[in-house]
């Protein structure tokens, strides 16, 4: 007769406490958010008209002209779509304009490129 064995508990993985934001990155995004709801009203577009076109409701379009992170990116980027601002998306941290990320590639470049040794096409060495 098998005795089972009592089962092991799991420890719990500890809570995450999500750290807050750097206060240059909260400033930068609360000036996105007041940039496109600036961006917006210049355009005589409605929260309501700006909610529909981007498949988002009207206190998501709220929350994201007052600069709240927890809205997903991609409804910032159907705004930019809407507004005729999506390139200003697409060149953002280009790579070939981004300075530090090619000095820091440049670096790690080799200093000499050996050419390969050639061997004869029957195999012999």
């Amino acid at each position: 007769m098998d005795i089972p064995e009592p089962e092991k508990k799991r420890a719990a993985p500890a809570p995450t406490i999500p750290l807050p934001p750097p206060l240059p990155v909260q400033r930068a995004i609360e000036k996105l958010g007041n940039d496109l709801a600036l961006a917006r009203r210049r355009r005589r577009i409605s929260q309501q008209s700006l909610a529909t076109r981007i498949g988002a409701s009207v206190s998501t379009v709220k929350r994201m002209e007052k600069g709240d992170m927890r809205v997903p990116l991609h409804f910032i980027a159907r705004s930019l779509y809407v507004f005729g601002e999506l390139d200003r998306l697409t060149s953002l941290l280009d790579s070939a304009n981004d300075a530090i990320g090619l000095t820091l590639a440049d670096e790690a470049l080799p200093r000499r490129i050996r050419g390969k040794t050639r061997y004869p096409a029957d195999g012999a060495l």
